[in-house]
């Protein structure tokens, strides 16, 4: 587990490095691509998660875009047993590009993984709250939802920074 724990730790830092290269790599203009990290508390029907993770988005033609994030979800009592979740999303953001105020919706697939893998969408929404140029607040709820079975979900919402 510990093996896991570690892989998916390395692979949130790869990619929040790789937003940041990108994210400084732009001029003031063009904030079309940000990055994330985030903490949640989450659940299941019948248990308390903790989820954290970050991932990177980018806006593609007039407000739809793509994006991907890796994370890792455990019972908060037992943060030795959980589950990666690495996603790929479509992202629609309303509103100016400019604007202090960016809320979005998102969708897409993930793969759980652990000992072995499993499918699952996911779906949601949230706001990004630009406080300064390349900083900001990210607010957001997220489900997980099981293809196998839709009565699996991991549901959370999210709090974390964004940064471009």
């Amino acid at each position: 587990m510990k093996i896991i724990l570690r892989n998916a730790l390395m692979m949130t830092v790869v990619i929040l490095c790789i937003s940041c290269v990108t994210a400084s790599a732009q001029t003031d203009k063009e904030r079309n691509a940000w990055g994330y990290a985030f903490v949640a508390p989450s659940g299941t029907d019948s248990t308390f998660l903790l989820h954290f993770g970050g991932g990177g988005e980018g806006v593609l033609y007039k407000g739809l875009g793509i994006g991907g994030e890796i994370g890792y979800v455990a019972p908060a009592r037992e943060l030795d047993n959980g589950l990666g979740l690495a996603s790929i999303n479509g992202v629609y953001v309303f509103g100016k590009k400019d604007g202090k105020f960016a809320p979005f919706v998102t969708g897409g697939y993930t793969l759980a993984f652990r000992d072995g893998t499993f499918n699952m969408v996911n779906f949601g929404g949230g706001v990004n709250y630009w406080f300064h140029n390349r900083v900001g607040l990210r607010l957001e709820f997220r489900d997980h939802v099981a293809t196998s079975s839709s009565d699996f979900h991991i549901y959370g919402f999210r709090a974390g920074f964004t940064f471009r």
